[in-house]
């Protein structure tokens, strides 16, 4: 059995389907496109602060506080890289949700999801900022 060859005619399908894929008319379009990169850009942006700003310490950190009850979650220094990870993983079900609207011609729901995408990100940016300034 020839396992170069295969591997080959996967990697070829795979380029196909991407191809197909980033063919589709939501991708010719203007607006999904700026929102995706606004989006991803803050998305980016606060993994970079955060690696930045956020030390390995031993001791428990301020995770998430509350105007009305004070600190209310501490916790090793990694927990704050979940902010991030969940804008991400918030993104991409978006920005799945709002491909599957534009194809059945749903347009204005795609833009909201994918505005829904970027505000979520700002979101999670100002709260990466307050656990910043709250711990340093």
């Amino acid at each position: 059995m020839d396992f170069k060859g295969k591997s080959a005619s996967v990697i070829l399908s795979l380029k196909s389907k991407v191809r197909l894929f980033f063919a589709l008319d939501y991708f010719k379009s203007a607006i999904p496109i700026w929102l995706i990169i606004l989006s991803l850009a803050v998305n980016l942006i606060d993994w970079i602060i955060l690696k930045i700003f956020v030390r390995p310490v031993d001791f428990p950190i301020i995770i998430h506080y509350n105007v009305f009850f004070g600190v209310d979650m501490v916790g090793n220094y990694k927990l704050v890289f979940v902010l991030p990870l969940i804008g991400l993983a918030l993104f991409l079900i978006n920005f799945f949700l709002s491909i599957y609207f534009y194809r059945r011609k749903e347009r204005i729901a795609s833009y909201l999801l994918l505005m829904t995408a970027l505000m979520i990100q700002l979101s999670l940016f100002v709260s990466a900022l307050s656990v910043i300034i709250i711990n340093y």
